[in-house]
C-alpha cells in the first residue's frame, strides 16, 4: 500500500511560521502512532524532477517489446552507460545494472516477485523503486524512466546515475544542532558496525531530524569488518562504509574511542569509562562480539593476534610475509586468514579441535572438500588437537606447542577460536540477557526495557523461518537488517523482522554461500561436483 501525504500551507500561514534558532524555517511536525516526526519542507519536496539539467539526460531505444519475456532481465547499453531492463507481469522497469555493494552484475541475479537479488552477497532491490530491501550494502539502485513507442522500448536516464550505479535515499538533517546540550541526545547508538550505521541512516531516511549520536571503542568511522580477514592489507579509508563528509552532511555524530562502562535505564543514561555521561531518549545497543583469547601458557607473548581492527590485519600481513604463520581455529575468520596468507607466508599451519573444518556448519563431506582445496594451496592442518604453550624468544613468539606433542615454528599466530557477546557492561542494567550473554529481543528488536533496542551479533531474536525460535545469527547481512528494523520501531512503525539469514565466505577465488539457519542436520544431499567445488548442498532434518 502506498500512502502519499501532501501538505499545502496557505501563504498567510506560511509567513507566520516561526523561525528556529539556527535560522531555518521550523519543521512540520505531525504524529505517527503518538510519536512526533519532524520534516523540513526543503529536504522532502513533494515532487521532484529527477532530471534537473537536460544536458545530463540520455534517451535510447534498447529493444523491441517482444524481445523480452515476462520474468526476463537484460543488460542494455545507453551509449554512456548501462541499465538493467526487466519485464515482469507485462510491465517494463529499468534500474542500475550493478549491485552498489561490490559491483556484482545484477543480470546474473534472481528476479522474483518484483525484486532482483544480487548473485554475490544477496542484497535485494525493488524493481519499481530501486530501493534496497535486503542487505548487505547501504545504497539503492538508480531508477530510470521507461516508455513504449511503436512497439519499441526506450529508456531515459541521467548520465550521472548511469555512471555511478548507486543512489543514496533522501535523508533529513538535524534541526538546530547548536542548541543541544552536549551530554544529551534523542537517539544514542552504542556500537558503529553495520547495525548501528543502518539504524542511524534509516532514521534520517524516515525524516527523523533530532540528534543522533553513535559511539564506538574503535578509532575509525564504521567500516566493512568482513574485509579484515578477506583482504588483510586494506586501509581503513578503503573499507569505510561511508566517507567523513557523509556523517557531517546528515548530522550523524560519531564518538570514536569511547567505551561505555554501564547503562542506567532508570535515568536513561549511558556512563562512559572516562566518567562522561550521556542521557538518551531511545537507545540501540549494537556492540557485537569480543574474540575469545587463548588460555594456554605463554598467551601474553608478542605477535599473537585476534583480528579485530584494520591495524591488527595490516600488522599480521607485515609480520607474516615470508615467515611462519600458525592459525588457531578453523573458523570462518581462521580459514579466510589462512587463504589470504598462503601465497605471502613461508608456511601456514592451521590447528583445530575438530577432525574437519566447518564440520558443524557444512558437514563432513563439504568440510573435507574445502580442506583438500587448502592443502593443495600449501596450508598444513593439525586436526583434533589444541595449543598447550606459546614459546617465545626475546619476548616474541618463536614456537607453538600442541597437546599432541608437535612443535610448530611460528613468527606470528592468529587466533580464531570464536567470540562472546560484548555485553558485560549490561550485567547490572536490568536489560534481559540470556545465560550465554546475548541480549534478548523481540521481532521488533526491542529489549524488555521500553525505548531500549538491540541489534547485531550480540542478540538473540525470534527467527520467522524457525517458528520464531530465539536464535543468534552473527552475519553481516543480518546486522544490517536488525539496524533497519530497530530504527523503524524507534519511530513506532510496528515493523517485524522476517528476513532469511545469509552468509558468504571467499577463499582461493572460490565463494561459498549459505542461506537459511541450520542447527544440526540428519543428512546432506549434494548436487553437483564436490571435487570441482561446483555444487549445491541441502541440509535436511
Amino acid at each position: 500500500v502506498e500512502v502519499k501525504i501532501e501538505v499545502v500551507i496557505p501563504e498567510k500561514e506560511r509567513s507566520k511560521e516561526e523561525m528556529s534558532p539556527n535560522g531555518k524555517a521550523s519543521p512540520l511536525i505531525y504524529k505517527v502512532n503518538g510519536t512526533a516526526r519532524h520534516y523540513h519542507l526543503e529536504e522532502h519536496p513533494m515532487a521532484s524532477n529527477p532530471y534537473h539539467n537536460p544536458k545530463d539526460v540520455v534517451e535510447a531505444s534498447v529493444c523491441h517489446v517482444k524481445d523480452l519475456e515476462n520474468g526476463q532481465m537484460r543488460e542494455v547499453d545507453l551509449g554512456c552507460g548501462k541499465a538493467l531492463l526487466i519485464k515482469e507481469s507485462g510491465e517494463f522497469h529499468a534500474v542500475g545494472h550493478k549491485c552498489p555493494h561490490y559491483g556484482a552484475p545484477l543480470v546474473k541475479g534472481v528476479l522474483s516477485r518484483g525484486r532482483v537479488r544480487c548473485p554475490w552477497h544477496g542484497a535485494c532491490f525493488n524493481i519499481s523503486t530501486g530501493d534496497i530491501e535486503d542487505f548487505p550494502g547501504l545504497d539503492s539502485l538508480p531508477r530510470f524512466q521507461v516508455k513504449i513507442e511503436k512497439e519499441k522500448v526506450y529508456i531515459r536516464a541521467s548520465k550521472q546515475a548511469l555512471q555511478t550505479q548507486r543512489r543514496t535515499k533522501m535523508m533529513a538533517k538535524c534541526i538546530s544542532l547548536s542548541n543541544y546540550n552536549l551530554s544529551s541526545t534523542n537517539v544514542l547508538i552504542i556500537g558503529a558496525g553495520a547495525a548501528g550505521l543502518v539504524c542511524a541512516e534509516t532514521l534520517r531516511q524516515e525524516g527523523f531530524s533530532d540528534r543522533i549520536v553513535m559511539c564506538t571503542m574503535d578509532r575509525h568511522l564504521p567500516y566493512d569488518r568482513p574485509k579484515l580477514s578477506k583482504s588483510m592489507d586494506s586501509h581503513p579509508e578503503q573499507i569505510a562504509l561511508r566517507p567523513k563528509e557523509f556523517f557531517r552532511t546528515y548530522d550523524i555524530e560519531v564518538l570514536t574511542e569511547m567505551h561505555v562502562a554501564a547503562v542506567d535505564i532508570k535515568n536513561k543514561t549511558a556512563v562512559f569509562k572516562d566518567g562522561f555521561k550521556m542521557e538518551y531518549n531511545k537507545l540501540l545497543i549494537a556492540t557485537g562480539n569480543t574474540p575469545k583469547a587463548l588460555s594456554c601458557k605463554g598467551k601474553e607473548v608478542e605477535n599473537v593476534f585476534n583480528i579485530r581492527t584494520p591495524e591488527d590485519a595490516n600488522r599480521v600481513v607485515k609480520l607474516a610475509t615470508s615467515k611462519n604463520v600458525v592459525i588457531v581455529g578453523a573458523s570462518f575468520l581462521g580459514m579466510e586468514v589462512a587463504a589470504y596468507l598462503a601465497e605471502r607466508a613461508h608456511s601456514v599451519s592451521l590447528v583445530e579441535l575438530e577432525e574437519v573444518p566447518f564440520k558443524k556448519f557444512f558437514g563432513e563431506r563439504v568440510g573435507r572438500a574445502v580442506m583438500k582445496m587448502f592443502e593443495s594451496n600449501r596450508v598444513k592442518f593439525y586436526m583434533q588437537t589444541e595449543v598447550s604453550e606459546l614459546r617465545e624468544q626475546e619476548g616474541k613468539l618463536k614456537e607453538v606447542v600442541l597437546k599432541s606433542g608437535k612443535v610448530l615454528r611460528a613468527d606470528v599466530c592468529v587466533v580464531g577460536v570464536g567470540a562472546v557477546p560484548a555485553t558485560g557492561f549490561l550485567k547490572q542494567s536490568g536489560i534481559n540477557i540470556d545465560s550465554k550473554g546475548f541480549i534478548v529481543v523481540n521481532k521488533m528488536m526491542q529489549t524488555n526495557i521500553p525505548g531500549v533496542f538491540a541489534a547485531g551479533d550480540a542478540v538473540t531474536f525470534p527467527l520467522a523461518l524457525r517458528n520464531n525460535k530465539k536464535v543468534n545469527v552473527p552475519h553481516w547481512q543480518m546486522a544490517h537488517m536488525h539496524g533497519r528494523i530497530a530504527a523503524l520501531n524507534m519511530l513506532a512503525h510496528g515493523m517485524e523482522i522476517s528476513t532469511v539469514p545469509y552468509l558468504w565466505t571467499a577463499m582461493f577465488g572460490k565463494s561459498i554461500r549459505y542461506a537459511g539457519h541450520g542447527e544440526g542436520f540428519d543428512d546432506v544431499v549434494i548436487q553437483g561436483d564436490l571435487d570441482e567445488l561446483k555444487f549445491v548442498a541441502f541440509y535436511t532434518k
